[in-house]
């Protein structure tokens, strides 16, 4: 039986001189195509068990959010991730958009996209995004036919990083209920107290909204006083950590405002 044309090739691969630039070459080019078929391959078999666990982890850090707040186990007996229902919002029209699963969209690839995203003027960019999606994922934590908790995921430049996290309002879609960041860079022991229980738990009960509907949940730039007409917006600015207080203010104001979440809230209250 003749041999395989396959078979020619290799025996007259394996019967060149090592020193010839051909067999280097084409050795050289092998190994570099199999090595990126491997690479890709992992990637593509990769990618799904990735997004899997982003979701696992951003869904761990919404009911991390619900299961601290005082009063849950009582007001839920257990909070499960059947208590949350997630929907994909339209941020400019404040509707719900049923084509997007919100288990698959990923907002932070959509606002590199400009296809799927918009620039934000230099004068509305107070959170330092340059751009965002034009949908957003919410999550609502309901109890029968009540909606208990709005959770929305918010970001914004601080000081040397970008904070990502959540922020929870109560039915009303004005109380504030938790803010918590799962992601950022601030400076240990300044910025990064933004992590602290302590400074966590004096969001709780502050308003986003005045009477008339202006954006005023935000971080003072020292403690605040007990008898200013802002205690019902402001929590206590962070020693030694101006800048990362000013951009979480920021970033609040933006998601809260009409270029984030702003619309989706006003429905919501009417």
């Amino acid at each position: 039986m003749p041999d395989r044309p396959s078979e020619n090739w290799l025996q007259r691969l394996r019967d060149m001189p090592n020193d010839r630039p051909a067999k280097t070459f084409i050795v050289a080019f092998t190994v570099s195509l199999v090595c990126a078929l491997v690479v890709s391959t992992t990637a593509v078999l990769l990618k799904p068990l990735q997004l899997a666990n982003r979701e696992r982890e951003r869904q761990e850090h919404i009911l991390a959010i619900v299961e601290r707040l005082p009063g849950v186990k009582e007001l839920f007996a257990t909070v499960e991730a059947r208590d949350v229902e997630a929907h994909v919002v339209e941020l400019s029209t404040g509707n719900y958009v049923r084509v997007l699963d919100p288990a698959d969209y990923d907002q932070r690839a959509a606002a590199k996209d400009p296809q799927v995203s918009i620039e934000i003027p230099a004068k509305h960019d107070i959170a330092g995004i340059k751009r965002r999606a034009r949908y957003a994922p919410v999550y609502l934590v309901t109890r029968g036919d009540d909606i208990k908790l709005i959770i929305l995921p918010v970001h914004g430049s601080g000081y040397v990083s970008t904070l990502y996290g959540f922020l929870a309002l109560a039915g009303d879609a004005n109380t504030v209920v938790a803010l918590t960041f799962y992601e950022h860079a601030e400076t240990p022991g300044m910025g990064a107290q933004v992590d602290s229980e302590e400074w966590r738990s004096q969001w709780q009960g502050k308003k986003a909204y005045d009477e008339q509907r202006r954006v005023r949940l935000g971080v003072a730039l020292r403690p605040v006083n007990p008898a200013s007409p802002d205690v019902s917006h402001l929590v206590d600015g962070i020693t030694g950590a101006t800048r990362t207080g000013e951009g979480v203010s920021n970033l609040l104001r933006f998601w809260l405002g009409e270029y984030g979440f702003g619309p989706y809230l006003e429905k919501f209250q009417s």
